[in-house]
């Protein structure tokens, strides 16, 4: 997986880690390393004044620091209650929860038992080499040392908070998040995967086993066209046994590629398709969408192997798959003018709304979308918007089709997501407008299904007993002591930012 990112981009960028504004919600775009974050809008920016103000003066009220103040679930609660006061009332959130500790404790701990499942969650192979896509993913800070940041020279520089031992800090001790599938993407070049298939299984056995009960799951990610392709498709079911499978049409998604296909390659792809099905292992989770601005340019035909136009008739023809269509296909990283006054003017959301006609159109129910990084940097650039998003899904696919992702460990720990989603509302004017359902309270039934209920039926989780399981297993123990020590949410964010004004 290659990088977008020049010399010329990196002069306009910091660490996001050491530079980002340390909110419990990011107040910029965050970038992973395979395109340019954008610049931070003004209502980014009055975001952010706003949660600091709030922070010093009720940290202050509270006795305790802004930092300390952000980590907890009353500076969560001043961040939302920041962005409403910027973008208008779209998250449940008010001032006197984030002045009481005890209000916003209660809350967050009504809540833990909300059974929480991630279908993306990622973290980089500890063999990477420099030079690697994986390696490269933190490169901003030896780019920091020689040109930002005189006090980083002479420090060991090292991309370990993208490693598995803080994978599992973010994901299971700084979130809610109850059973998660470990993802990977593919290159043209081996050395630039993220984790191979095997790394992926080992990292599920081990995850499970040290923690007792069943916490990870783990995609096989396929790879249409390169050399013996299916022989190892074959090689992941006999030795591997993954829990689902994990494509991209765009072949390598960070970089020129000599392999995109489309789902509805009869010749290239069904062969795969009748494996999967023989095997039982039936969902086929295919990354679309989150185009980087300009991507036509870098790579010439790229969009018609990221759309959606393959989607239908592959899923009509092979009606015992179910064909999980990961960022839910939003076109591009993040909502611009122009995608705004489409949804404004006519309910459009570029691809969005073309996966959600999908069912009617040709008349299938094994469909779905998967929300990763689409609600979360939408959620930070323009949350109605965001609202939009989901309202669109919902209308096309209904509440009981929505697959929950973050895309953590890329934005840190995902509980924000987490509380994004439990917070937010459609506007009433929006429900009135496009005939969008409300998504009612955090622990209401809409929400309930779209973080954990949906993806346990298709995975095939029994909710109650891996929670039972999961509630006295060394994992929740962890939990518990490092909770009880008084660990704080990192609120840190890896990869780029651009530089301030």
């Amino acid at each position: 997986m290659g990088s977008f990112l020049t010399q010329e981009d990196l002069q306009t960028l910091l660490n996001a880690e050491e530079h980002a504004f340390p909110s419990p919600i990011p107040t910029q775009m965050i970038s992973n390393g395979e395109f340019a974050p954008v610049p931070q809008t003004d209502e980014q920016r009055s975001v952010e004044a706003r949660i600091r103000e709030l922070a010093d003066t009720l940290g202050k009220r509270l006795g305790v620091n802004r930092r300390s103040f952000l980590r907890s679930a009353g500076g969560m609660a001043a961040a939302f209650v920041a962005m409403n006061e910027v973008y208008g009332a779209v998250f449940d959130a008010t001032l006197a929860e984030a002045a009481d500790p005890e209000m916003a404790g209660d809350r967050a701990q009504s809540l833990v038992d909300q059974f929480v499942f991630d279908a993306q969650v990622h973290f980089v192979r500890d063999d990477c080499k420099p030079g690697s896509a994986p390696h490269n993913m933190l490169g901003i800070r030896q780019f920091a040392a020689g040109y930002l940041n005189p006090e980083l020279k002479g420090r060991k520089h090292d991309i370990e908070d993208l490693k598995f031992h803080n994978f599992i800090k973010e994901v299971y001790l700084d979130s809610d998040t109850d059973l998660a599938i470990l993802s990977g993407a593919p290159s043209d070049k081996a050395e630039d995967w993220f984790l191979s298939n095997a790394q992926m299984e080992t990292a599920r056995r081990l995850v499970n086993q040290a923690s007792g009960s069943r916490r990870l799951l783990a995609h096989a990610v396929f790879t249409p066209g390169q050399p013996g392709w299916l022989d190892e498709v074959d090689r992941a079911i006999e030795t591997l046994n993954p829990d689902s499978w994990k494509g991209y049409t765009v072949g390598d998604p960070g970089g020129p590629s000599e392999y995109r296909w489309r789902l509805d390659n009869e010749e290239l792809m069904y062969p795969f398709y009748e494996r999967a099905q023989k095997t039982g292992i039936v969902n086929i989770c295919i990354h679309k969408g989150l185009l980087p601005p300009g991507a036509e340019q870098s790579l010439p035909g790229v969009t018609g192997f990221a759309g959606v136009d393959d989607v239908g008739k592959a899923a009509k023809d092979w009606p015992g798959l179910n064909f999980i269509i990961y960022h839910s296909a939003f076109n591009v990283l993040m909502p611009t003018p122009e995608h705004i006054a489409a949804f404004e003017k006519r309910g459009q959301i570029d691809w969005v709304s073309e996966l959600a006609a999908i069912p009617e159109t040709f008349g299938v129910n094994n469909v779905f979308p998967e929300i990763g990084s689409t609600f979360g940097l939408t959620a930070i650039m323009n949350p109605k918007f965001c609202a939009g998003v989901m309202g669109t899904l919902i209308k096309g696919f209904g509440e009981d089709n929505i697959f929950w992702g973050t895309d953590a460990v890329w934005y840190g720990s995902p509980q924000w997501q987490i509380e994004a989603l439990r917070r937010i509302e459609i506007p009433d004017e929006m429900q009135k407008k496009f005939g969008f359902a409300p998504l009612g309270p955090a622990d209401g039934m809409v929400k309930s299904k779209i973080l954990g209920l949906n993806s346990a039926r298709h995975y095939g989780i029994d909710v109650g007993n891996t929670q039972k399981e999961g509630a006295g297993d060394k994992l929740s123990a962890l939990k518990a002591t490092y909770q009880k020590a008084g660990a704080e949410r990192s609120n840190l964010t890896y990869g780029f930012i651009a530089k301030r004004i």
